[in-house]
């Protein structure tokens, strides 16, 4: 491996998946992933959009220990969690599939991914509600920063929920990759560079949210978040939210104005967009706004209601192409990886374990597989 960490990372693939339609024959091949959880065969589709777009040679120009994963999901599991406590009532245990069985572990429905494509630097699973893609992002981008390895695939993925479960109508299924690698090296190559993302996660609690000064509380955590992330305050800053109805998605959304954000020049009014019973709308819409034509940073703002919050900042490539000498360095090294949190002890929700639709709220599977 390189003594030199990777830093300047930028994003060279995209691939999303949404269930609709979705034939794992036609985005996979016809033998080997039958049995595979949908989430898992969404990821790997949506992998292998976005390494096409990489190019052969993204993942090629490294060895095995220095490519890395990360996933976020909360959903993957619970129907097939559903169908095995179904086996396990009516007919015992001894009658569970053997294909199957193993993914009661939510660290495996990434497994298949480090093994096609040998990622043997890390391969970590993030299960903390709404922001889990966005912690993939984080923490797979700070593992790359510190000499853990050289090229990431990270993003989302999810499976619609049974009927009986909360969030059932509002669930998600698909998925969205991304792959990343230090700006220098996709330039080597010959890859274009279709834009950097930062991510930072905090923790607002909900008794806070709920108080009087809760939108002053997320204000001022939204602030650090993007002062940390290299945002200057003149820049135009286009915001989408997903966010729902609780009292921290309302104390989100109520901050998103010039005035609490510290005199940000928005550039139109935010986006709300409401949430669904997942990790995967937050990062479907940061590669949305990765192949925004407008060229100027996009932040991509989310929040449930158990109190874990996340802010991306996506500097499209277009913006890029435009920055010149020390602003450009000063955007491609702005910090990604350190948190800030509002409670000493949030949260991780962290768990370590072995393209061109359109962001997906609400899309259900209708396909049989």
């Amino acid at each position: 491996m390189s003594d030199e960490p990777a830093v300047g990372l930028v994003v060279t693939g995209i691939g999303t998946v949404g269930a609709d339609g979705f034939d794992f024959r036609t985005a996979l091949g016809r033998h080997g992933y039958k049995y595979l959880p949908a989430a898992s065969q969404y990821f790997l589709a949506a992998a292998k959009r976005a390494l096409a777009q990489a190019g052969p040679d993204a993942l090629a120009a490294v060895g095995p220990e220095e490519r890395g994963a990360a996933v976020g999901t909360n959903s993957a599991a619970v129907a097939l969690h559903h169908t095995m406590d179904r086996t396990v009532t009516a007919t015992g245990a001894g009658d569970l599939s053997p294909v199957t069985a193993p993914y009661f572990s939510i660290n495996l429905f990434g497994s298949r991914l480090a093994t096609e494509h040998d990622l043997k630097g890390f391969n970590l699973t993030f299960t903390s509600p709404r922001v889990a893609g966005l912690e993939a992002l984080q923490t797979g981008q700070r593992a790359l920063a510190t000499g853990r390895a050289r090229r990431l695939l990270a993003g989302a993925t999810e499976e619609a929920l049974p009927a009986v479960e909360p969030g059932a109508d509002t669930s998600e299924a698909g998925a969205v990759a991304l792959v990343l690698e230090p700006e220098p090296a996709a330039r080597g190559r010959g890859a274009a560079a279709l834009g950097r993302v930062g991510v930072r996660s905090f923790f607002l609690p909900p008794k806070a949210a709920a108080s009087a000064e809760g939108a002053e509380r997320a204000a001022a955590l939204l602030r650090d978040a993007l002062d940390a992330l290299g945002h200057r305050p003149d820049q135009p800053l286009t915001v989408t939210a997903v966010l729902d109805g609780s009292p921290v998605g309302e104390a989100m959304a109520a901050a998103l104005d010039e005035k609490a954000l510290g005199g940000r020049a928005l550039a139109g009014k935010p986006e709300r967009v409401p949430a669904g019973a997942g990790t995967l709308e937050p990062v479907a819409r940061v590669a949305a706004a990765l192949g925004a034509p407008e060229g100027h940073p996009h932040a991509v703002v989310t929040a449930a209601a158990e109190g874990n919050a996340a802010v991306c900042l996506v500097t499209p490539g277009a913006q890029l192409d435009a920055l010149s000498g020390t602003e450009a360095s000063a955007q491609l090294n702005a910090p990604t990886g350190v948190e800030a949190s509002a409670v000493p002890d949030a949260p991780a929700g962290a768990d370590a374990g072995a393209g061109d639709e359109q962001p997906m709220s609400g899309r259900r599977r209708a396909s049989d597989r």
